[in-house]
């Protein structure tokens, strides 16, 4: 009995070691297997099916580091990409062919049928008879009164200050309460040609209402990014009282020159060239930015400007034919935003 428990002794220890070096080997089989998969894991990660969005990823982190790697490959691709057509260039030398124009939504604008040819009869005809031909014809002189909504704060009683020292021959009046058919005939006493209503809301200047007297048109616009001279950095020393040069730039359709010449109509048409001011009037995307500068020639091909400020951005709501009226006054143009804006292409001024 004790041989055979010696042997079944001696025959259990090799089985043992047996099942350890098994175990052993199935571990390190098992550790490898997971080495694998994490790799393929990893491969998967980086490698997305054409199909996939970042925004699948439910884990928040996950999906913003995911999308932070996205967007570094697609720059890394189009730097290799520049740097490769920038080196054919090169090598072709003047045989290159030219640069492509690169796509914006100014030059894909939607053609507008009532975009203004200059050498028009018919439009030099209506420009000829229009309410502000008297002024071109150099007939009357601008005189510009400024007042604003009731009680006005400090910031927008200081921007119509600062507004009067921009527009030569313009006047600042607190409205005191009075209705704006009550003011126009008063105006038209004292022989004004304009009438600018600044309207505020929380104590920032947010709307303009542009009346020419004494016949019209009256514009209604949204004003915004109004900026005063004291908010702006590397400004000039105050404006002079010369009259400044007037820049109107794309105001190229029936309305946007018609806007354009409402505009031009504040200044006098003889600006003082000694004073090397320029008031700039500029339409992007039916957007009227208003800057106001000081030049000076430093030499033959380089010339230094200084803005002065104030700036500010129009957009227009309303053309009205004839005084301010709300009531029964007989709108030109209305700005419609669900039916006018619903093309990004298409611009109205």
């Amino acid at each position: 009995i004790q041989d055979n428990k010696g042997k079944k002794k001696k025959n259990k220890k090799p089985k043992k070691k047996e099942t350890v070096s098994e175990k052993g080997n199935g571990e390190g089989s098992g550790a490898e297997q997971k080495e694998e998969a994490k790799a393929e894991k990893s491969e998967a990660a980086t490698a997305f099916p054409p199909t996939f969005s970042v925004s699948e990823i439910k884990n928040k982190q996950r999906r913003h580091l995911m999308f932070m790697k996205l967007k570094q490959e697609k720059r890394q691709q189009k730097m290799q990409l520049k740097k490769k057509k920038k080196k054919e260039r090169e090598a072709l030398g003047d045989k290159a062919p030219p640069k492509e124009v690169p796509k914006t939504i100014e030059n894909q604008r939607v053609y507008d049928e009532t975009t203004v040819d200059p050498e028009d009869e018919e439009v030099a005809f209506d420009e000829g008879t229009d309410e502000f031909s008297a002024y071109f014809n150099g007939l009357t002189n601008p005189k510009v009164l400024i007042t604003t909504s009731d009680r006005p704060r400090g910031r927008t009683v200081r921007f119509c200050e600062q507004l009067a020292t921009v527009i030569p021959n313009a006047h600042v009046y607190y409205r005191r309460g009075l209705a704006l058919k009550r003011i126009i005939p008063q105006c038209v006493a004292r022989n004004f040609t304009y009438l600018m209503v600044i309207n505020e809301d929380r104590k920032v200047p947010n709307g303009m209402v542009l009346c020419h007297l004494p016949d019209g048109p009256t514009a209604h616009f949204k004003m915004s990014s109004v900026r005063l001279r004291k908010e702006m950095k590397r400004r000039g020393k105050d404006p002079t009282e010369h009259s400044p040069e007037v820049i109107l730039n794309n105001f190229t359709t029936r309305l946007g020159h018609s806007i354009g010449r409402l505009l031009a109509a504040l200044f006098p048409q003889d600006p003082q060239f000694v004073g090397r001011q320029v008031a700039t009037f500029h339409n992007q995307r039916d957007f009227i930015f208003f800057r106001f500068h000081r030049y000076i020639f430093k030499n033959e091909k380089k010339v230094g400007i200084q803005e002065l400020g104030p700036r500010f951005t129009l957009k227009l709501r309303s053309l009205q034919k004839g005084t301010f009226d709300s009531k029964f006054g007989e709108y030109e143009w209305v700005l419609k935003r669900h039916e006018m804006d619903a093309c990004r292409r298409k611009f109205q001024l």
